[in-house]
């Protein structure tokens, strides 16, 4: 059976001894009444209440599924309930604006308490996913009346929104939305047109459903540049807040999927269905990108946590099973085999989703600390240095968190070997769960053209400089001689990118498809080297631990040192591939004609 338990020990260890969160929260005024005693509450809470109402139904909710009756969508069993309770702990409004009834928590926080919600059950955990995106984007763009009738009933979970931007003839292309909306007085907008496969879109969760929807107005130039973005609830919301009639929005079906299915994910029709202008006319896209990018890290977080919950799972197993002797002899003589941790190879394969799962925690934290910076720090020149650090690292926190926690999934199935494949284990439930992380939210591929393209080659990798300058200081801090040999490796890994990055720019002046080529590979390059960044602070906060009789104890201490070496010398040298399927260059991928591609 699949197993689970926050990894509170983990989180407090990156949040205190790798960033020193207490010091950052005092730092900025906004922040500064969160004290480590109340940070610790939340986790502590956090953790019990994922566990005992959202874990529970992970398997039995994946079972059952969403059902589609006649324009309505049921949710599976215990669903409705696990929400009222959490909507009653208020954990649907824990980043919230505290003007409207939000708590006002840092990222740097609540990221800890997102990775929760999906490790325990991911297809729960996109309701308020979308929601703390949705309200956020209302939070930054909305009218003031807007933000007073809307953001303290989703701050409580009594509604929940959504984002509907794709239709059915586009996917990653906006600029070819069909749906339109047509001024009627009053400020009010007639929406009409359909969506698919949108989180959320219809349930029986709350009683009101708040979708942003992209739309064209009747003067609206094509492409993306003519795209406006709209408020549209499911039930009409009146100036004081009350429900009305039902509004022109309607389910047209559920999307039969591989996995996730306890999400509601649903055809939506528009049929002038009345709505607000949120944001300025033709600018939806960019008012939109405010949610989207919220998204991206926290479908990043998703990755991470099942990654998390499909490890802790196979240990389990890991602990029982036995399998022939260890190669040295029998471990355990007094039973009929050894577990099957005294292997080799089950042990590399339980290394390899540790380290992905510690690595990508510490650095989902560092972009939330990023985060922060950039919307807490009284210094503008922080909040800055902070905002291109996240413009940089938003498509690696959403592309190589996802790839690592599919390839986490799978290598963790891998140690129950025929077992994994069978239900009850639940190991291919994470596979199947985890495997629509790495193509929502921007495929990872439109992800890798994002860093390449827009984060690098437009601004001829300043930000990648500010990247490489604060890996460097932090770097350049001192560390005990243990840690030599791995400061030499990843100081050379940082020269490598850095090579890689120039030789790639240089290219791609003459040859375009340069950019598309090395994309991908780019990316993977990048996530290696910073996680590679992550390790390093763990490592040195780990060593200074053992030194000053830390706080959450010595064999945690070693262990991560353990876990630490063995990215360094075993996973980090994957980027001397990848400079090498770089350096091969675009000509021979686009040397083969379209035709040749397809069957004869």
């Amino acid at each position: 059976m699949a197993s689970y338990q926050a990894p509170l020990r983990d989180m407090r260890f990156v949040l205190n001894e790798v960033f020193q969160a207490g010091e950052e929260w005092a730092a900025m005024p906004a922040t500064a009444e969160l004290t480590p005693d109340l940070a610790e509450a939340i986790l502590e809470e956090g953790a019990r209440v994922t566990q005992a109402e959202l874990f529970p139904l992970n398997q039995s909710g994946d079972a059952e599924g969403c059902r589609f009756e006649a324009g309505r969508v049921t949710t599976p069993k215990g669903f409705k309930e696990a929400q009222r309770t959490l909507a009653e702990g208020g954990w649907f409004g824990l980043g919230g604006n505290p003007d409207y009834a939000g708590q006002g928590l840092p990222k740097l926080l609540t990221v800890a308490f997102e990775e929760m919600l999906y490790a325990s059950n991911a297809s729960f955990a996109l309701y308020p996913a979308l929601n703390t995106g949705a309200a956020l984007l209302l939070d930054h763009h909305a009218s003031e009346p807007i933000k007073q009738r809307y953001l303290p009933k989703m701050y409580a979970g009594e509604w929940l929104g959504t984002m509907c931007l794709t239709e059915p003839h586009c996917g990653t292309d906006l600029g070819l939305i069909k749906t339109r909306a047509v001024p009627i007085g009053d400020e009010r907008y007639a929406i009409s047109g359909s969506k698919l496969w949108i989180t959320g879109g219809e349930h029986d969760l709350v009683d009101n459903i708040v979708h942003l929807v992209l739309a064209r107005l009747p003067d609206a130039p094509e492409g993306t540049r003519g795209i406006s973005l709209f408020l549209v609830p499911k039930r009409k919301v009146a100036e004081d807040g009350a429900l009305g009639d039902v509004n022109g929005v309607s389910c047209g079906g559920l999307e039969h999927k591989m996995g996730i299915k306890g999400s509601a994910t649903c055809v939506m029709h528009f049929d002038q269905a009345q709505g607000v202008l949120i944001g300025e006319p033709h600018q939806g896209l960019a008012t939109m990108f405010t949610m989207m990018n919220y998204e991206r890290l926290s479908i990043g977080i998703q990755g991470l946590g099942l990654g998390e919950v499909a490890y802790q799972s196979a240990m389990d197993f890991a602990r029982e099973r036995l399998q022939s002797r260890a190669p040295g002899g029998a471990r355990y003589p007094q039973q009929p085999a050894d577990p099957i941790l005294v292997h080799p190879d089950v042990r590399r394969m339980a290394l390899n989703v540790r380290a992905w799962n510690e690595g990508g925690r510490a650095f989902a934290a560092c972009v939330a600390q990023q985060l922060d910076r950039a919307k807490f720090h009284p210094d503008g020149a922080v909040r800055d240095e902070a905002e291109a650090l996240v413009a940089l690292l938003t498509p690696v926190a959403k592309a190589f968190l996802t790839d690592r926690g599919f390839e986490s999934t799978v290598e963790a199935q891998q140690i129950y070997g025929g077992s994994g494949y069978c239900v009850e284990w639940g190991a291919e439930q994470y596979v199947r769960d985890a495997r629509i992380a790495m193509i929502y939210e921007g495929t990872n591929g439109v992800q890798a053209m994002d860093l390449i393209g827009r984060k690098l080659a437009r601004n001829r990798g300043r930000y990648l400089v500010q990247f490489v300058a604060a890996m460097r200081e932090d770097l350049g801090e001192r560390a005990g001689p243990d840690l030599r040999d791995s400061h030499t490796r990843i100081s050379l890994a940082l020269v490598l990118l850095e090579n890689v990055t120039t030789r790639v720019l240089g290219r791609s002046e003459k040859h375009p498809d340069e950019l598309g080529a090395a994309a991908v590979d780019y990316l993977n390059l990048l996530g290696h080297v910073a996680y590679a960044w992550m390790w390093w602070k763990m490592m040195r906060a780990a060593q200074r631990g053992l030194g000053e009789d830390g706080g959450v104890g010595e064999r945690f201490y070693r262990t991560k040192l353990a876990v630490g070496r063995h990215y360094l010398t075993r996973m980090l040298p994957r980027i001397e591939a990848l400079e090498r399927q770089i350096e091969a260059g675009a000509e021979e991928l686009m040397s083969l004609p379209e035709e040749a591609f397809y069957p004869e």
